[in-house]
């Protein structure tokens, strides 16, 4: 089938395009003109990009049959983005895109979406307003929203939390400044982020008109014993003397202690995760020595 995918270069969407040149489907990326492709490099001469901020959506639908969007770009605002940034690409583009689609009978959009509470920061809240959309036009194609817990993995931005973290032990700095560390978040690697998508990718002809699914891997554990596993695999490797200063930063406003998931019905696709905790820390940082 002919696939459309948003968010290529980025860490999720580079992970989800080599597993679909995989299996051998027809990709269209979607990316702007000043990307950054070195997540790519390997198979860029086998899918067929489009610049989105030059050439206009409709045009790159009239000369690619469209059969599945799959869209996961993204704005998190880590990057000082102001709030009309944020929602030119959470929002507005998601919406054109999503317009786009039904205008063309596209049959399926696939969407990426977020187990963060609603109000927690201004990405969560664009994420959740786009969903809102998504369900009111649910009537004219077909949604499969997958609503994502705190993947990690090869590959992902030295600005993400955890790739910062392993940075700054394995640079051996004096300390990190951390939260007390009791939020439970469930911790789920890439690999297995990818196989949700791909198995509801092969069965989503049998589902309805709007479908969700939390995708985790149903284990929550504290932050803090993540990072004290993450500085234990670290410490094999390098002699480090970071001290890990738990409690020093307060913890953000709004801050949630847990996650209210249900991952029973991916589990009843025939999905389940294969990585580990121990097994996902010990590849990351693995490759973060390299």
């Amino acid at each position: 089938m002919s696939i459309l995918l948003t968010g290529a270069t980025g860490f999720l969407g580079s992970h989800i395009l080599k597993r679909l040149i995989s299996l051998n489907h027809d990709v269209v990326v979607l990316k702007r003109s000043k990307s950054d492709l070195w997540r790519l490099e390997s198979i860029a001469n086998k899918i067929k990009m489009y610049d989105v901020d030059i050439v206009p959506l409709e045009k790159i639908f009239e000369e690619c049959k469209i059969d599945i969007v799959i869209h996961t770009a993204t704005t998190y605002g880590r990057n000082n983005e102001s709030l009309s940034q944020i929602l030119e690409t959470n929002l507005m583009f998601s919406i054109r895109l999503l317009e786009t689609a039904v205008r063309f009978n596209t049959d399926t959009f696939f969407n990426t979406d977020t187990l963060l509470y609603k109000y927690l920061n201004t990405y969560s809240l664009s994420k959740k307003q786009f969903t809102e959309w998504l369900k009111s036009m649910s009537d004219k194609i077909r949604v499969i929203n997958l609503k994502l817990e705190h993947m990690y993995g090869i590959d992902d931005d030295n600005k993400k939390f955890i790739s910062w973290v392993i940075e700054q032990m394995i640079g051996n700095v004096s300390c990190i400044n951390l939260t007390e560390g009791k939020q439970k978040r469930d911790f789920i690697y890439i690999d297995d982020v990818v196989d949700a998508y791909i198995i509801v990718l092969e069965k989503y002809a049998q589902m309805s008109s709007f479908n969700e699914f939390d995708v985790g891997t149903g284990t929550q554990v504290e932050l803090k014993k993540f990072i004290d596993m993450i500085y234990e695999e670290v410490k094999k490797h390098k002699d480090i003397r970071t001290v890990l200063n738990f409690g020093v930063v307060p913890y953000r406003e709004g801050e949630f202690m847990d996650i209210d998931e249900n991952v029973q019905p991916l589990l009843e696709l025939g999905w389940k995760p294969k990585t580990s905790l121990e097994d996902g820390i010990k590849k990351l940082v693995s490759e973060k020595l390299k």
